[in-house]
């Protein structure tokens, strides 16, 4: 289940326990599913620290500042309804490997403030009109309706495309302060959690890539995420004698903080319910690796491929000039 924490895990072992087993994922016998159903978080945390890894990557940022209707779009800072459903934060997460030179796939990342519902696409390039049809697909593949979008500043958000398009769908458009990044903190984690621990650091840049990328997206990585993995949501804070101590909610998932909150009709709450108890998240699981490896043996083989050219017209280039002499 991608390794939550105890707090994350021990709210939704019992069902998980249950729809495992069903899908013969899970062989134990009835008496230690009992004890799992039974485990609290720190006991979870104690039994399963020897298996978690910390991975420490360097961050750089590739975006270009949007100057253009800077003062048509208001700040927004974290005054944020948690109990509104359908505000959306975004951000765009590049595939470019270190090297910013060219055309390569881009994420655009997406996320519901309220119930921790994500979605996400890649386009080539980070071009305006691309990342607005990029935003209305995501937009239209989420279950429940849109109020508004929070980008950053960047330029492929902060264009006259995407504000026609938000005005036309009658949504607010809101933006974050420059170099501030925890007023984008929703989907800021999600760029780590959905993204970055799925495809690492590397350069995506070929068609083929792009279309691996997109099938997770719409397809099993988006139902892993919003239908199995929890999501704590901050309580209150509290200072005791200099210390700020945090209290959560109970972990939950994204399709279960939408059944609480979203305002759905009865045929839309029956669809969501049908597709979770249709899917076997350690299917799932398998399948996502599956794909994540084919994206890697896709990015190898280009590699491979360019390094033969690169070591072929080097070659040619070091090659003498056949000379004629004439007497």
């Amino acid at each position: 289940m991608d390794y939550p924490c105890g707090q994350r895990l021990a709210p939704q072992l019992s069902e998980w326990v249950d729809i495992l087993r069903a899908h013969n994922e899970l062989l134990i016998p009835d008496e230690q599913a009992a004890l799992l159903k039974q485990m609290c978080s720190a006991t979870i945390d104690r039994r399963l620290r020897h298996e978690k890894q910390v991975q420490r990557r360097r961050h750089f940022s590739t975006t270009k500042p949007g100057g253009f209707l800077k003062d048509r779009i208001p700040v927004r800072l974290n005054d944020w309804n948690t109990q509104e459903v359908g505000n959306i934060s975004l951000d765009l997460v590049a595939h470019c490997g270190g090297n910013v030179s060219g055309d390569y796939a881009n994420t655009i990342s997406g996320t519901d403030i309220a119930t921790g519902w994500w979605e996400g696409g890649a386009i080539l390039g980070k071009g305006q009109e691309r990342t607005r049809a990029g935003i209305d697909r995501m937009r239209k593949r989420t279950p429940f309706g849109w109020r508004g979008i929070h980008p950053d500043n960047g330029s492929e958000f902060l264009n006259a495309h995407l504000l026609r398009y938000t005005q036309n769908e009658q949504l607010d458009f809101t933006r974050s302060r420059p170099n501030k990044k925890n007023d984008n903190c929703y989907v800021e984690q999600k760029n780590w959690t959905h993204v970055r621990k799925m495809f690492g650091y590397l350069r995506y840049d070929t068609e083929a890539e792009l279309r691996i990328l997109n099938d997770l997206y719409r397809g099993d990585l988006r139902l892993y995420k919003n239908f199995f993995q929890p999501v704590m949501k901050l309580k209150e804070k509290a200072r005791d004698e200099g210390r700020l101590h945090r209290r959560y909610e109970e972990a939950k998932t994204p399709y279960q903080r939408v059944l609480e909150l979203a305002d759905l009709s009865e045929k839309e709450r029956g669809e969501l319910t049908r597709i979770y108890r249709s899917l076997n998240p350690a299917e799932l699981k398998r399948s996502i690796d599956g794909r994540v490896r084919e994206l890697e043996k896709t990015y190898e083989a280009r590699m491979r491929k360019r390094m033969k050219e690169t070591a072929k017209a080097k070659k040619f280039s070091l090659e003498p000039a056949s000379s004629t002499v004439t007497f």
